[in-house]
C-alpha cells in the first residue's frame, strides 16, 4: 500500500490529502470561452454543485475558474468543464483544462464571475 502515497506522505500519488473532503483548485481553461456566455453557465454549473469561488477572464484569452468545496464537487466541476463535446449545454469550446491544487481558504462565500 505505500506504494500508493503520494512522495509527501498522502494518500494520493499527486501529494494532495484530501481526508478532509474540502479543497481548492485553479482550474485555467483554454479554447473559445470567452465572449460566449462560458463564465455564466460556469457559475450556475458551480452553484448546484455547492462551491464557492469564482471565475474570470484573463488577459490571454483563458478563463480562470477559481472552485471550493467538497472534493467530488470540485471533480464533477472539472469533469463538465472538460467534457468535449458538451452534453450539458455548454457555451463556446474547450480545448483544454490544466488544474492547480490550492489551499482551501476561510470566509470565501458564494460562486460569482469577475
Amino acid at each position: 500500500m505505500d506504494d500508493e502515497r503520494g512522495t509527501d506522505g498522502t494518500d494520493r500519488p499527486d501529494g494532495t490529502d484530501r481526508t478532509d473532503g474540502e479543497v481548492r483548485a485553479r482550474l485555467y481553461v483554454r479554447g473559445r470561452v470567452q465572449g460566449v456566455g462560458f463564465r455564466w453557465w460556469t457559475r450556475s454549473r458551480a452553484r448546484e454543485l455547492g462551491l464557492v469561488g469564482h471565475a474570470r477572464n484573463t488577459a490571454d484569452g483563458r478563463v480562470e475558474v477559481v472552485a471550493q468545496g467538497a472534493a467530488e464537487a470540485v471533480d464533477a466541476l472539472e469533469v463538465l468543464l472538460r467534457e468535449e463535446p458538451s452534453t450539458s449545454g455548454r457555451p463556446g469550446r474547450v480545448d483544454a483544462v490544466v488544474r492547480q491544487e490550492a489551499v482551501p481558504t476561510d470566509g470565501t462565500t458564494g460562486f460569482v464571475e469577475r
